[in-house]
């Protein structure tokens, strides 16, 4: 099976790019490996690695110590790499990966890094937190970078808070039509067990088993099967 690079982008910083890559990540291993044959899962594990990569362009690298603090508290379910350039994506192309998710930085100084990572993507997943602070990045994002290159993407409703009502979210999904742009149905709730993640050392598969925990899976879970990476919207029921 053909490498699938997804690039993780906005340049607005704090609209969860870190966050989107390494759960989609996460979810997409537990999706695969669930569902592979013992054949698959014997041949993934002669190739000395997951099926699944996140690498990182980000100089800011939070998903690098990210990774690093799920190692120490009992390891990644995906590989990791830090890119220091991003033309290098293409030689992991080679490397057996089903998918790769690609963390890119959060603002315009460093243009030329998500550009350079864009290049070598199938698909691109554009976070968006449901505020009005977030639409003209967002739309300079999609229409200055994303569009000229006739790439496809998806743009993807993040951070929302159930306890600040609806209002917000309509109106972002409003936003987000008028506009034309494509977007997923699968909306990724806030929950403090995100924000609190990296620090405990956790992805979203190694979450407590309680029901706070079981929703915020879910979220990851039905977004990357929406989005093709690994399945389809009925193994959510499987799950």
């Amino acid at each position: 099976m053909a490498t699938k690079i997804h690039v993780i982008a906005n340049q607005k910083g704090g609209e969860g790019k870190t966050t989107i890559s390494v759960n989609l990540a996460a979810i997409t291993h537990s999706v695969l490996t669930d569902s592979n044959s013992p054949l698959e899962k014997q041949q993934d594990q002669s190739a000395g690695h997951s099926p699944v990569m996140v690498a990182s362009t980000d100089p800011q690298a939070s998903s690098v110590w990210w990774a690093n603090r799920v190692g120490e508290r009992g390891g990644l379910p995906f590989d990791f790499t830090q890119v220091d350039r991003p033309s290098d994506l293409e030689k992991l192309r080679g490397l057996g990966y089903e998918h790769i998710f690609v963390d890119t930085p959060g603002s315009l100084e460093n243009a030329h890094i998500l550009r350079a990572s864009l290049d070598q993507c199938d698909d691109v997943v554009i976070p968006m937190q449901p505020a009005a602070l977030s639409y003209e990045p967002t739309r300079l994002t999609i229409n200055k970078v994303i569009k000229p290159l006739d790439l496809s993407y998806r743009v993807v409703v993040n951070n929302w808070d159930p306890r600040d009502g609806t209002v917000d979210l309509q109106q972002t999904a409003q936003y987000i039509a008028k506009q034309g742009w494509p977007a997923c149905k699968t909306v990724v709730r806030r929950y403090k067990i995100h924000t609190r993640a990296s620090a405990e050392g956790q992805v979203v598969t190694q979450y407590p088993r309680n029901r706070v925990a079981a929703e915020a899976r879910e979220d990851f879970l039905l977004l990357a099967l929406e989005l093709g990476y690994g399945g389809t919207r009925s193994t959510a029921k499987e799950a």
